[in-house]
């Protein structure tokens, strides 16, 4: 779930993007084809129309909010600027009088006035607005009512995104699936959301691409601050310094909130404070991870704050890693992220963390496991994939457990991102240790290094 960015972050953002960047960020957008195609899947899959909405830039009042397309709007349009729409007609429309075409892309007229604040934006009547959005045909957003309308007289069904149960923020499906039942009360909408997460699912090689370029970066933030952690240092100066390196290596945001947690901060799993001064002998989780053309990374590393996991740290720790081996090697088609049968990787992971090591009681540990091992990641780092199937070639997934006791001030989650391929699976993060002795190691080496610059 997509966590808030805290106010601490805001400002940090604020001063890094004030400073000069050693590369222009440039927006990288796969090919328009690779878009119509999408369109193309989605509409043989449904035959009634479609009507899909783009965020309109007033979704969040916050000072430091920047704006990101919906994501489902963008999977299938790529256009990524505010108060858009789509719609998709059936093939069948022809035969029930339809003339107009069987896509549209509707944008607002421009603003000329509040583009002198916030930079140009495509027009409906701009010269090549064709080839610029990839659409044979853009029109204004005020005929999408008439449009709906008239399809509306040979159609009981229109699919658009309805509200769900987990529905946060804005209401932006709620919003606009009333629009469009105003615009034709007599249709029954229905949730067009299931078949686009379907499509979803499955990555393109550009996807893929792209999902690299945020990892990358977040790796080089997690050895930066493995070789930077030490006692004195607080949670938000760690977060900061990681933050710092996406934004250079030109990522536009982080994927979700940093989370850095040490001593009992590391037992909560959406920690956001980060306010704690780290300790020695704290254990120190890092769930920090950026996020590149939209496309979001997911990363945790657990490291030891004074450089070596003390014998208990280690023994946890050693038992996270095991289990995150143990059900990564299970990883191909046909498994399925939970359950409880023996395809589940959910349950190789549990079975393990539950067959080794105690809690200071002498009771086993998966109890203390308490989320699960993985979700899709894309558009989104809780990436939407549809109704729940097994794994397919060209999805990407996190495997991440996780122990975590209050009781001893001790958590630990290992998280890294696989691609599912036809015959297992392939480790995008594997430039990133895993094992407790790499882990020291790097940290032993940035030691060294501050000792070579200290006065």
């Amino acid at each position: 779930m997509r966590k808030r960015i805290p106010r601490w972050f805001g400002c940090s953002l604020f001063l890094l993007l004030a400073c000069p960047a050693p590369v222009l960020r440039a927006w990288e957008r796969e090919p328009s084809s690779v878009f119509s195609e999408r369109r193309a899947k989605l509409m043989a899959a449904i035959n009634a129309p479609i009507v899909l909405f783009g965020y309109t830039g007033h979704e969040e009042a916050n000072a430091v909010y920047v704006f990101m397309q919906e994501e489902n709007f963008y999977y299938l349009t790529g256009h990524n600027e505010e108060g858009a729409a789509l719609l998709l007609v059936p093939e069948s429309a022809t035969e029930k009088g339809w003339t107009g075409p069987r896509e549209i892309l509707y944008l607002p007229a421009r603003n000329l006035l509040q583009e002198r604040w916030n930079g140009p934006r495509i027009g409906p009547d701009d010269p090549g607005v064709q080839e610029k959005t990839g659409f044979a045909h853009v029109e204004s957003f005020a005929k999408l009512h008439d449009a709906v309308a008239s399809l509306a007289k040979n159609y009981s069904e229109i699919y658009t995104e309805l509200p769900g149960p987990h529905d946060e923020g804005y209401p932006h499906a709620a919003t606009w699936s009333k629009w469009v039942k105003d615009a034709a009360p007599e249709v029954t909408l229905k949730d067009v959301s299931s078949a686009v997460g379907t499509l979803r699912a499955i990555k393109t090689p550009g996807e893929l691409a792209l999902i690299q370029k945020a990892i990358d970066p977040s790796i080089d933030a997690h050895l930066a601050a493995m070789k930077m952690v030490r006692p004195g240092l607080y949670e938000y100066q760690v977060a900061a310094k990681m933050v710092e390196i996406h934004n250079y290596a030109g990522c536009e945001t982080e994927a979700y909130a940093p989370i850095v947690g040490t001593n009992i901060d590391s037992t909560v799993l959406h920690y956001d404070k980060l306010d704690r001064r780290i300790e020695d002998g704290d254990i120190v989780l890092m769930d920090v991870a950026g996020q590149y053309s939209g496309y979001a990374s997911d990363i945790t590393r657990t490291i030891p704050a004074n450089g070596k996991f003390t014998p208990r740290q280690r023994e946890i720790y050693e038992i996270v890693l095991g289990a995150q081996n143990a059900a990564m090697a299970a990883v191909k088609p046909g498994m399925t992220l939970g359950g409880k049968d023996a395809s589940s990787l959910q349950r190789i992971a549990m079975e393990y963390i539950d067959s080794h090591g105690k809690d200071k009681e002498g009771h086993s540990l998966g109890k203390y496991y308490i989320h699960g091992l993985s979700h899709h990641v894309g558009l989104d780092v809780h990436d939407a994939s549809g109704p729940a199937r097994p794994l397919e070639p060209g999805m990407v997934i996190t495997i991440e457990p996780g122990i975590y006791i209050p009781e001893e001030n001790l958590g630990v989650r290992i998280e890294d991102d696989v691609l599912v391929t036809p015959t297992g699976y392939k480790l995008l993060t594997a430039r990133l240790p895993r094992s407790a002795d790499e882990i020291e190691k790097i940290m032993a080496e940035g030691k060294a290094e501050r000792e070579k610059t200290r006065p």
